[in-house]
């Protein structure tokens, strides 16, 4: 088992790919689609990611495309999570 990753720089892994594929996290706490444990197994989740060198490599990238990205890459830990949440939005409207 490997050994998991910082957990600040997790948080930021995160934080920072859900703005990129814009999935408002704000709204998603706010209509009850993640609880505070939700969005902390997120994190950790983030943090046994095998794909970290990737992930920022694509993030990279994002933030230099002319257009957000619809989804989180498959490589992703949290790319179905961020898929639910943006489907709970998208419901709620």
């Amino acid at each position: 088992m490997k050994p998991l990753g910082d957990r600040r720089h997790h948080y930021w892994l995160a934080q920072r790919m859900a703005q990129l594929t814009q999935t408002d996290l704000v709204a998603a706490r706010e209509a009850a689609a993640l609880s505070q444990k939700d969005w902390a197994e997120m994190v950790e989740r983030c943090r046994g990611c095998d794909w970290e060198a990737g992930c920022g490599r694509w993030q990279a990238q994002q933030a230099l495309a002319d257009s957000p990205a619809e989804n989180a890459p498959e490589d992703c830990a949290n790319q179905a999570r961020f898929a639910q949440l943006k489907t709970a939005l998208e419901v709620q409207e």
